[in-house]
């Protein structure tokens, strides 16, 4: 969550295995390629800028619940997402952003 807050997509892209998933908006990106890419463009790479608050986490076996709230210049100005996180030992093999 710190890489992705900072923008560091390097250090955030490291916290994938080679064959992850990542859910945003719907839409799936697959392996540390596009999961590179769409850090470049979705959350690095935005046009809008945000700040985020941690609003809480759960843990349940390998899935860690994040939550966060995030205020900005982007449509609505206000939302709160969820990102579900399931480990694959220390690494993430799998993250869904939803509401």
């Amino acid at each position: 969550m710190t890489a992705l807050d900072d923008r560091k997509d390097d250090r955030a892209l490291a916290t994938f295995t080679a064959d992850a998933v990542v859910t945003d908006e719907g839409r799936d990106y697959s392996g540390r390629d596009e999961i590179g890419a769409w850090l470049a463009t979705s959350v690095s790479g935005s046009e809008y800028t945000y700040t985020a608050e941690f609003t809480g986490a759960t843990t349940a076996g390998t899935t860690v619940d994040v939550g966060q709230h995030l205020e900005g210049n982007f449509p609505g100005g206000v939302a709160d997402l969820h990102y579900r996180f399931t480990l694959d030992g220390a690494l993430i093999s799998r993250l869904v952003i939803e509401p």
